[in-house]
């Protein structure tokens, strides 16, 4: 194909190297926003159309012909081109090619860099929507798992050591907690970018009266940009997207790590079924968790990607510079990642089975009542810096006897403070301490019960 013969060419004398064409191509990669570039030039015939730029037969031979090529693209029959270079060209010369001069009046009144800006809002916000009811099964199964487990209790850790006494149904809560964070930044995002770019044109708009609002109302977005140079260069939303990505799998990676941590002989929290796991080679015995584990390592792939971007961008002066053709690659690849990884925990976590005895066992090593021990003590008038010598010297005592502070005798707690009583039992046990944390957050049971109530109440009214 010689330089003239391509879609821009007519400036051109001599036909674009094949190496060149090889390295500037991005159909490989940018053909998934086939959809995205059909409802969109369906949408810019339309308002051509209306404002009189083309005829309502023009407008009605290029919807149609959109449809055809979007029934051949979804056959697996449409045949892309490299030396199109890149989803708009092909599809704009398919459409020439069933539709004949219509297809060619197409472009009027807009550039490829308003057009894939316009795909890529596009294809980011349908992302987010699926991404969205992905988060809702994930919060869901956390919600249905905390539930179960309101009453197990566990140790809570702070710097990986035992700190006090929690329940399951709470540590679950707060991965909720964390999704739902996630959630409202996908949204919030979502909204920031629900603003038509079509129309920017190259850089600086058309002479063309065309209708920005009329499309914008087509394609469902909220409104329409308001500068042509800062549209077609802007990538902020993309970039937003990914950092909302990465902080979603930084979630999911803490979890993994807790995950493998519990299901490992030392632990022993929980069990992760089979399905979820592989085997070794040559080691009979082990099964692996290697769902979280892929996780974890596919965690540093997005927050990667998150990085390219911004690297991408940093540099670039207005408006529209061809760097940005490599935007998708790492967008595109945070959408897959994140979309297999809270694939696979919606599945995964109605499966956990928490191993109650355990988690119980491990709650009573590791003194994780001493505190509420220290505010018996307050609540008896001792100081509480007072108190919490009194109850670190207990600890030792108790740690050289090798027994829990609850194990020892009243004789043996007065030791450290004669307002020790009998009523310190109450206090001290693992049930003691759970119940005692009764207010709105906290992790008794009742308030765990609570906190689940509240949020499916939240969900009938969404």
């Amino acid at each position: 194909m010689s330089g003239n013969q391509k879609l821009w060419g007519g400036r051109f004398a001599e036909s674009t190297s094949a190496l060149v064409e090889q390295f500037s191509e991005s159909v490989s990669f940018d053909a998934r926003l086939y959809r995205q570039d059909i409802r969109g030039s369906q949408a810019h015939a339309r308002m051509l159309g209306k404002v009189g730029v083309l005829s309502a037969q023009d407008v009605e031979k290029i919807v149609a012909g959109l449809e055809a090529i979007l029934a051949e693209i979804e056959a697996g029959t449409f045949e892309w081109s490299e030396k199109l270079e890149d989803v708009h060209m092909n599809i704009e010369a398919r459409l020439t090619e069933r539709i004949g001069d219509a297809g060619k009046r197409l472009h009027t009144g807009r550039s490829r860099n308003d057009q894939v800006a316009t795909d890529l809002r596009l294809y980011v916000r349908d992302v987010i929507d699926e991404l969205l009811i992905l988060i809702d099964r994930v919060a869901d199964g956390l919600l249905d798992l905390a539930e179960r487990e309101a009453e197990t209790v566990m140790p809570g850790f702070t710097h990986l050591q035992i700190a006090q006494p929690v329940t399951f149904g709470h540590h679950m809560l707060a991965w909720r907690e964390q999704m739902l964070r996630d959630r409202s930044r996908l949204v919030d995002a979502r909204r920031r970018l629900n603003l038509l770019p079509l129309g920017a044109a190259a850089l600086a708009g058309t002479v063309y009266p065309i209708d920005r609002h009329y499309v914008a109302e087509l394609l469902g977005f909220d409104g329409v940009t308001e500068n042509s140079l800062d549209t077609v260069s802007d990538r902020d939303f993309a970039i937003e997207f990914c950092a909302a990505a990465s902080l979603i799998l930084v979630h999911l990676s803490r979890w993994s790590e807790e995950l493998i941590l519990w299901s490992t002989p030392m632990f022993g929290f929980v069990n992760l079924p089979d399905r979820f796991c592989t085997g070794s080679s040559i080691m009979p015995q082990k099964k692996n968790p290697d769902v979280p584990e892929l996780v974890r390592g596919k965690t540093g792939r997005v927050i990667g990607n998150l990085n390219a971007l911004l690297v991408l961008m940093k540099g670039q002066p207005l408006a529209y510079n061809r760097d940005n053709q490599e935007d998708k690659p790492p967008l595109f690849d945070t959408v897959d990642t994140v979309s297999i990884c809270l694939s696979v925990y919606a599945e995964m976590i109605p499966a956990i089975e928490v191993r109650r005895d355990h988690c119980r066992a491990a709650a009573a090593k590791g003194f994780s009542t001493a505190t509420d021990l220290a505010d018996y003590l307050v609540r008896k008038g001792l100081p509480f810096r007072d108190a919490h010598h009194a109850v670190g010297s207990t600890v030792a005592f108790a740690q050289q006897k090798g027994c829990d502070i609850a194990e020892l005798s009243l004789a043996e707690l007065r030791q450290f403070s004669d307002l020790i009583g009998e009523d310190v039992y109450a206090c001290i046990t693992l049930e003691g301490s759970l119940n005692a944390r009764d207010h709105y957050g906290a992790t008794s049971p009742k308030q765990v019960r609570a906190a689940i109530a509240r949020a499916r109440a939240a969900k009938k009214e969404a």
